[in-house]
């Protein structure tokens, strides 16, 4: 299919975690997932080890399930004072807006998770990573948290829109259970919604100065 007219630092700069402004009544081509997937596969493998999975959820009935599962746990999450996006005190009048702006939309998704087309779970396989090493975990998650990244570019550029949530796994065994995840040995990541947006036009979000999270030589 054909995709978006942007550059790189264009499609970088404007894939947002899109919420309200997806399309739920549009469907979602399974060869235009493909095509993200494909692209998602290019990104790097510790070893050459590809270990990343998507799980692609299109069936109603299992969407719904997930996405009963991701509000049941986004009630958890929203109770969680200073954790919650929505309770995040920024420190200054125009970012607290914008803070928000962004938990209204976020509460929306929480709301509406199993109403998208599609969903998207990016999972690692081959062994749990809890309480592993701290190499073994950046190793291992540095196969599936690019690809998954990639996928979301790739989904921009087709006019897709994404949105990383992990809140789901506070209840990652019982979405295992309705998706025939083997829990032991896959490991799921990131779930998003995946849907056709309302617009194309996203801009840059907006962000301190580059210095401020930048260190020469030392922290």
């Amino acid at each position: 299919m054909s995709l978006l007219p942007l550059n790189p630092d264009e499609l970088l700069s404007t894939t947002r975690a899109v919420r309200k402004r997806l399309d739920f009544s549009k469907p979602v081509p399974d060869d235009v997932i493909r095509e993200c997937a494909t692209a998602a596969m290019q990104s790097p493998s510790g070893s050459n080890m590809m270990t990343m999975g998507f799980i692609v959820v299109k069936d109603a009935a299992k969407r719904k399930a997930v996405g009963d599962i991701y509000q049941q746990c986004y009630s958890m999450y929203k109770s969680m004072d200073g954790v919650y996006i929505g309770s995040i005190d920024k420190g200054e009048a125009s970012a607290n807006d914008q803070q928000k702006r962004s938990a209204d939309s976020a509460d929306f998704l929480g709301e509406h998770m199993g109403d998208a087309p599609a969903l998207i779970i990016g999972c690692t396989q081959g062994a749990r990573l809890d309480g592993a090493p701290a190499m073994m975990s950046a190793s291992m998650l540095g196969n599936i948290l690019p690809g998954m990244w990639s996928f979301m570019l790739a989904a921009r550029a087709r006019g897709l829109g994404t949105a990383w949530t992990t809140v789901h796994l506070m209840m990652e065994q019982q979405v295992a259970d309705i998706l025939d995840i083997p829990f032991d040995t896959v490991q799921q990541v990131c779930l998003s919604p995946l849907a056709y947006t309302k617009g194309t036009d996203f801009k840059a979000a907006a962000r301190p100065p580059v210095d401020s999270i930048l260190h020469w030589d030392r922290w």
